[in-house]
């Protein structure tokens, strides 16, 4: 009988795409079973995963009467499952299910960090996130940082004693190599393309976005907010739609008016510009990363993003900023450009320099892909989890 797995996140939204197809690799070698709240597309995710799904309320935001529930709820299925293993990521989540895990005694509660929400925050709201970091790695019986850049935080901010390990070369869930890929757009009818197929089918989504072959496009992707730097790309753009005509972004992503707005002026300016293509939030990114030439991503902090991963194993060349995980996915000078966040002179000149120095940014190119295919495939990063399971099963129980 193989041993139970449970897999949490705080929201199904995580669950269905921060680790897609995780849940049926692991499957393979254990009954999983994925917990989290249900905005819709809980049981969607189960059929897909082919694993039985629970619903447990949850919340991101603090609310204690609501989070002692979800917390009893948790205990009360735990009881009944007799999990072997509770694995969980995202704050709320990861919070509730390591306290109701260490409650039941679970044997093996794990805690994968994969951001720090108190980074950034001051005050007594820093003070209550610390701590709640704390008592998340307490209650857990092994804590994984999701990369280098988590981990030195974590130890430098004393948020735990326990030893940490960044699994393979960092990330959750690796990067699915095949689909993240030029050829993977361009193909019909699983043919595999030829160079001039995924050239021509780049220039048909270039046209339609005004792009010319002569046009140089940056493009960024995620939410389009201050903490992102986007308030430095868009003074960054207002100095070049003047200066250098044939330089583009492509902007896919949504504003959002009351969490971190953009200063005023840059949401219309972003949407109304003609050097700029914004195209809202996407399901597949794909088409732009493709009709693009560069990500610039100049992010103020974040924990691993995937985004930096999937546009390298698209062919692109990266500028970000030197934060976690972005300062791992990218060597400096060699897959992408590193500059200091909160910096918009650096950013301004390492715009211009991939502009002007076009030989360059196409070596660097050439090594997007094979640095991502070597250290984030996701094969890899689901056999090295694995590992780390399988390796549970050889030591005693931790209570």
């Amino acid at each position: 009988m193989k041993k139970k797995l449970i897999r949490v996140t705080t929201s199904d939204i995580s669950l269905d795409t921060l680790i897609k197809g995780q849940l049926h690799f692991m499957n393979q070698h254990y009954e999983v079973v994925g917990l989290s709240n249900n905005t819709g597309r809980l049981k969607e995710v189960g059929k897909r995963e082919g694993v039985r799904v629970v619903e447990v309320p949850m919340h991101r935001e603090i609310s204690l009467w609501a989070d002692l529930k979800s917390l009893w709820d948790l205990c009360k299925i735990f009881k009944r499952e007799r999990p072997f293993i509770v694995h969980a990521n995202t704050p709320k989540g990861s919070l509730l299910a390591m306290m109701a895990g260490k409650l039941t005694r679970v044997p093996h509660r794990i805690y994968t960090v994969t951001g720090l929400r108190y980074q950034g925050a001051q005050g007594m709201l820093r003070i209550i996130l610390m701590t709640m970091e704390r008592i998340t790695c307490f209650c857990a019986t092994k804590v994984i940082p999701e990369g280098n850049g988590v981990k030195m935080a974590l130890e430098h901010d004393h948020i735990t004693k326990k030893p940490l390990k960044v699994v393979l070369n960092g990330n959750i869930n690796g990067i699915d190599t095949e689909y993240f890929s030029a050829e993977s757009v361009a193909r019909v009818d699983k043919e595999q393309p030829t160079q001039a197929e995924v050239a021509n089918k780049r220039a048909a989504i270039r046209a339609p976005l005004g792009l010319s072959a002569d046009d140089f496009a940056f493009v960024f992707v995620g939410r389009i907010v201050g903490d992102k730097g986007m308030n430095e790309l868009a003074a960054c753009m207002r100095k070049l739609q003047t200066d250098q005509p044939q330089c583009k972004l492509i902007l896919v992503g949504t504003f959002e008016t009351e969490l971190d707005p953009l200063n005023d002026g840059n949401e219309e300016f972003f949407k109304t510009a003609p050097s700029v293509k914004y195209v809202g939030y996407q399901t597949d990114v794909r088409p732009y990363l493709l009709a693009a030439d560069t990500l610039v991503f100049p992010s103020y902090r974040e924990g691993f993003p995937n985004v930096v991963m999937q546009a390298g194993a698209m062919g692109l060349p990266s500028i970000v900023t030197d934060i976690n995980g972005c300062n791992e996915i990218v060597v400096d000078g060699t897959n992408g450009k590193i500059i200091p966040p909160k910096d918009e002179t650096a950013l301004l000149a390492a715009i211009e320099v991939f502009l002007k120095e076009r030989g360059a940014v196409a070596k660097m190119a050439v090594m997007a892909r094979p640095m991502i295919q070597q250290r984030y495939e996701q094969e890899k990063v689901w056999q090295a989890l694995l590992a780390e399971y399988q390796a549970l099963e050889q030591t005693k129980k931790n209570r």
